[in-house]
Formats: structure tokens, sequence, C-alpha cells
């Protein structure tokens, strides 16, 4: 099979377009490769374009062959992992600027353009893409409207989904539609759009997307809140919010965390800090700098330490805060990490909830992520090369999602269901997960849209 699919993909696209038999093992993982996490695949096609995906769609719909999307391969779910007989259909070479129009705040970009390359274009007219998910040079921006992405300043902004006025598509038939106008406002049809949204690939390969934009705030002014314990922080949290003041970002980070990163802070960080609160204000240079010392006045009363750099440490600060993955990670060489999502005064809760599931499983946890949505990167940290340990960190993820339903809460705020939730997904309301079959029975009816991930079946 593997010859024969090859050789056909090789005449829809050409011999650079193809890879069959599948050598590279990077088309085989994403991000949760330091969990494990290894596919198999029967071809890589790379198309150059929109009208070669909808042949390869076309092609696989006729000869009823899975097809798995993949962006940057930056996520944390297992979404774009591939199984035997697959076909990993990568977006890399989809980098075409669409549309470039700042007198109107609108950008329209092929979906393998990555995020920092998104922010870089609206930043050069003088606009701003508010959505920052992590790994920007790498994550791409069809994978990131297929997995609705957050990021920290998504706390004022919203995330990716707010910002997509409209979206080009292949369906599971291998038919090329546009959803949206791309205007500002339009109720004229059902908002399909927003099923497309964080849908995951499994309606359809997204494969250019066009996008809102504002103009650039002129400053953006961190504050930096040191606790002795949790609890402490997250009630700061809370009086930061019941203040009516709000934060472009509201981060957190638990002393697992601190710890982990803390060798990347461009400075010096209390040696006892057992939570700290990241807080911005940005917009014009008198309106952040007030809503700064709001926010400082908020977050102080109960803080071990308060930091209140200047304008220009705002790009180390945030440095240092996209860096606390790679810090965990290194901290045993391997990481499972979820990202469940619970009410904002449960958030003390859900932190000292991670750190005792740990005590039980016998492995180190630490927790972070954006305290102003109650989402947190709740993680397990163990030994790659054990296997006993990676055992225990998966048999931990249910019981994990548990906690986060208990507390009134879900079980992904961002990262998405993927191959590794799936399971976890089937316990939602029995109508619930009907209706989303029959969605997806409409835009992909033979079900070769990324089998097994995101929908239960």
């Amino acid at each position: 099979m593997s010859d024969a699919l090859g050789d056909d993909l090789r005449r829809l696209l050409g011999e650079e377009g193809v890879e069959a038999p599948v050598v590279d093992r990077a088309w085989l993982h994403d991000g949760t490769e330091s969990a494990a996490v290894l596919g198999e695949a029967a071809a890589v096609a790379r198309p150059a374009n929109a009208e070669q995906v909808a042949a390869v769609v076309g092609y696989a719909n006729a000869n009823a062959v899975p097809i798995i999307p993949r962006g940057g391969g930056t996520g944390y779910a297992a979404g774009a992992v591939p199984f035997a007989g697959s076909i990993v259909l990568s977006l890399d070479r989809l980098r075409a600027v669409r549309e470039r129009r700042p007198e109107i705040w609108s950008l329209a970009v092929e979906a393998g353009v990555t995020t920092a390359e998104v922010r870089r274009l609206a930043r050069e007219d003088g606009l701003y893409y508010p959505p920052d998910p992590g790994a920007g040079e790498q994550s791409q921006i069809g994978g990131n409207v297929a997995t609705n992405a957050g990021g920290p300043h998504c706390f004022k902004y919203g995330v990716t989904g707010r910002w997509v006025t409209a979206i080009e598509v292949v369906l599971g038939s291998g038919e090329r539609v546009r959803v949206g106008s791309g205007l500002p406002k339009d109720v004229a049809t059902l908002d399909l759009r927003s099923l497309l949204v964080g849908s995951e690939g499994t309606l359809g390969v997204i494969t250019a997307v066009w996008l809102r934009l504002i103009p650039e705030p002129e400053v953006r002014l961190p504050v930096l809140a040191v606790y002795a314990s949790a609890q402490d922080g997250a009630d700061a949290v809370a009086l930061a919010m019941a203040s009516g003041v709000v934060p472009s970002a509201l981060e957190f980070l638990d002393r697992g965390a601190i710890e982990a990163s803390r060798a990347s802070y461009p400075g010096a960080l209390p040696v006892d800090a057992e939570f700290a609160v990241l807080a911005e204000a940005d917009g014009t240079l008198a309106g952040a700098t007030a809503e700064q010392a709001l926010i400082a006045d908020m977050l102080e009363p109960t803080a071990s330490d308060l930091i209140v750099p200047a304008a220009d440490a705002a790009a180390g600060i945030w440095a240092w805060r996209d860096g606390v993955s790679l810090g965990v990670l290194a901290r045993h060489g391997g990481k499972l990490s979820e990202d469940i999502v619970v009410p904002v005064d449960r958030l003390a809760e859900a932190v000292l909830g991670v750190r005792a599931l740990g005590a039980e499983v016998g492995l180190e946890t630490t927790t972070w992520g954006h305290a102003g949505d109650g989402n947190l990167h709740a993680s397990f940290m163990f030994d790659r090369a054990d296997p006993q340990q990676l055992a225990r960190a998966t048999a931990a993820a249910p019981r994990l999602f548990a906690l986060a339903r208990s507390l009134g809460g879900s079980i992904s705020g961002e990262h998405g269901i993927g191959r590794f939730k799936v399971e976890a997904a089937a316990e939602l309301p029995a109508e619930v997960l009907r209706l989303q079959s029959s969605v997806k029975d409409v835009f992909d009816p033979r079900g070769i849209m990324n089998p097994g991930a995101k929908l239960p079946r």
C-alpha cells in the first residue's frame, strides 16, 4: 500500500511534496514527544498551495485513507500524531500572504505562516495581533485556529477565535470553501467559522485565515508579586480582578515552576517564593502607568515581595515566562502537561490538588499558567528512561481531569483534546456528543479527517 500511495501522491504533488515511506521521525510526533508519544504513517504530503491540499484530500476521500492535518507540531494533546496507514498532511509550505490591508486592520495569510510571523507582519504596519501561544516561532496560524490557541495576553484580548473573521478550508470531500466574510460584523449565515475554530482537523484542513488586528499598544508595563503560599497568591488574583482593572495578562507560577525557571529570570527572585503572579498593563504611556500602579496596589497587601520593573524590562520578563515549560521539562527530561481550567476562585484548590495528586503517585508536579482565566498547566515530571514513572504519570491524568471537574472546571482550556483526552471527552453529556457527531458527518461524511482525535465516536 505504501508504495502505491506514495506514487499516487507524487503524481499530485511532485517528488518534493511527498515522503513515502516516512523516514524522518519528526513527522511522527508533536509536542508530546517528551511523554514518549510516537506514531506511524504511510506517507507525508506537503502540498504547496490550497489547490494541492484539495487534491490530496479528494484522493484520500475517494480511497478512504485517513488524513492527519499538521501545523507546526507543537501541540500537547497528540492531535497531530499519526497512526498506521494514515497520511500526514503538512501545511508548512503554505506560507503566502493573501491580503495585507492595514488601513482596515486586516491581514489574511495561509495556514503555514508562523504565529511569530503574523505578529511581525502586524507590527510592521503599526498593528497588533494579541494571541501569543507558546512556541511562536514554530507554531503555525492554521494550527492555532484549529486548536483555538490561547496564551498569556488572551486574558484581556481573547483567544485565537476572537480574531478570526474568515477561514478557507478543504472539507473531507476535497471541496474547498471559504466561511466568513472577513468583515467585522456579519450574521447573514450560520456561524460556520466558529465550528471550524477549535475543531482540531476533524472537520477539514484549514488552508488560509483572515485576521482582525488592532493598533499596537504604546507601552507594556509588568508587575511581579511573590507570595508565601498559593492561597495568598490566589487571593491577590481575586482581589485584582474584583477591582475592575483589566490587565493585559495575569499569570501565575507555583514554587516548582519558579525553581525550574529561576536561572532565566532577568534579576533575582526571593529564595522562599512559593507562588508568583505576573501581571501587565498596556496602552498609552499615561494610561498603562496608572493601571500598573493600580495593579501593584491590588497585588501588594499579602505579597512577600513586589517587583515593578521599568518598561524596557518587559521583554526580558516575558522571555522568562515563555521559557517556563522548557525549564520544567529540563528538571527530569520528561513531563506530562495537561491544561485543565477551573473557576478563578478555585485556583488555589486546583494548585494544591495537583500537588497532592503528585505526592500520591510519587511524582514531582508543578503548575503555572493563566491565573485570570483559571487555566493551569499542570505537569507531572518524570525520568524518560524510567517506564514506570511514565506509566504513573499517564495513569494520573484521568484523576487530574476528575479534579478539574470536581472544582466546576473542564479538561482543557487551550491545548485541545487531541488523542490524549478523547476518552475523557466521552464523558460529556450524550446530547452534546450526538450533536458533535452529526456535525462531523456533514463536514466529513467518510470520516477520514483526523479520526480518533477531538471527537469521541
